[in-house]
């Protein structure tokens, strides 16, 4: 070999260690990451956009924090600031081993003390205290921490708005009094004080602490949203701050996570689509009537994976109807579910209504999965839906490209 060769070869040999050098200390600061687009039909694809591959959270919300325009990612006790994902603390943050579980099972996004700058509302493990922390509007200190619930039950608790009055409240299980119930936001700017409802006194129905399955819709068609669980379901009365509402029990018998309810198969009565917690399963479950009683028959979507702790209901390829997003969640017991060595699968399911409904399954990503939720979002007001999730895999966005 000759000299000229010799170091043509010894220089790119020290770009590939640069290069290489480089790369790693970008993925060990936790800047963002992003790769090609990965097709999953011929009109929708996805870029995945990695915030972190640090585990912080199981929870994730979006929303404009430093009212800039953009929206960004919140993540338990962190934020991410868009368009660069500088990663930012809202209080002294922790970074979890992938055997732990973190301090945040879900997050949401609200303006709860109503200045017009969201807050985030934090829940953490099952059974424990609710709280909300209150944006700073853009001073460089940690947010202040304020009390929701004292002991939140249920793995699905949700965020809806249960009165009407166009304020979301939290609706979960009391798992120390042992009692479902509704708490209501404060409704002035002065005020901090959420406010318990019960919905049911019953002390077994629902309240323990790692309860699996919650949802909301209206079950009866008579113009009110109640509240679904997996044993059945309670019917909202006219004033919604009454308690013990009438319960109907349904046959699903599997432990899941959200809940959703539609007539999927346009008999005119509402069914359920529910997807297992930590097994293998996604299904619809079939109202039917025969003669003065109900029984719910379950029909089986997909199967291919476990743990889909978390789905979100949403039209992701703009044709008008709801599709699922669904995937696994990593290690949710530290490797002792069904499935926990396989691949963190992400998947969105194109619904195809009918008398025989239908939902095609379409892969995003094998290398994240979900936590205990799964946000859509427009987050680059392009019109088009994308998807963020958080988990111990870490904090990602999958963006919708054209």
């Amino acid at each position: 070999m000759t000299r000229h060769n010799e170091h043509t070869r010894n220089g790119f040999g020290a770009i590939f260690i640069l290069l290489l050098a480089t790369a790693i200390i970008l993925l060990l600061n936790g800047c963002h990451t992003s790769s090609a687009p990965k097709t999953t039909t011929a009109d929708v694809r996805f870029k995945k956009i990695i915030l972190t591959t640090d585990f912080l959270s199981e929870g994730v919300a979006v929303a404009d924090v430093n009212k800039d325009g953009l929206m960004d990612v919140l993540a338990g006790t962190f934020w991410f600031e868009a368009p660069a994902w500088k990663r930012h603390e809202i209080d002294p943050g922790k970074i979890y081993k992938t055997i732990e579980y973190s301090n945040t099972f879900l997050d949401f996004a609200m303006d709860v003390n109503q200045d017009g700058w969201m807050d985030i509302i934090r829940i953490p493990t099952p059974g424990q205290a609710a709280t909300w922390y209150e944006n700073p509007r853009n001073a460089p200190e940690y947010w202040k921490e304020h009390a929701v619930f004292h002991a939140v039950g249920n793995e699905s608790p949700a965020i809806y708005d249960i009165d009407g009055d166009g304020l979301k409240d939290l609706v979960c299980a009391d798992s120390k009094n042992k009692k479902m119930v509704w708490v209501s936001p404060p409704t002035s700017k002065e005020d901090t004080s959420w406010v318990e409802h019960i919905i049911s006194n019953d002390s077994i129905r629902g309240t323990h602490m790692y309860t699996h399955g919650l949802g909301f819709g209206d079950m009866n068609n008579d113009g009110r949203t109640d509240v679904v669980m997996r044993e059945g379901w309670w019917e909202a009365p006219l004033n919604r701050k009454q308690e013990d509402w009438i319960f109907h029990p349904t046959n699903i018998n599997d432990d899941c996570s959200q809940m959703y309810v539609m007539d999927l198969d346009g008999d005119g009565d509402m069914d359920i689509i529910s997807a297992s917690a930590h097994r293998y399963g996604i299904w619809w479950h079939e109202q039917v009537k025969a003669g003065d009683s109900i029984k719910w028959v379950q029909h089986e979507i997909y199967n291919k994976f476990s743990q889909t702790h978390g789905m979100a209901l949403s039209d992701i390829n703009g044709d008008g109807y709801p599709d699922l997003v669904t995937g696994k969640r990593y290690y949710a017991h530290n490797g002792h579910d069904p499935g926990a060595e396989e691949a963190a699968m992400l998947y969105w399911f194109k619904y195809k209504p009918g008398k025989i409904p239908a939902w095609i399954p379409y892969q995003i990503d094998d290398n994240s999965g979900v936590g205990l939720q799964v946000v859509t979002q427009d987050m680059n007001k392009d019109n088009l839906p994308d998807i963020i999730v958080s988990n111990k895999k870490g904090v990602y966005i999958f963006e919708q490209v054209k």
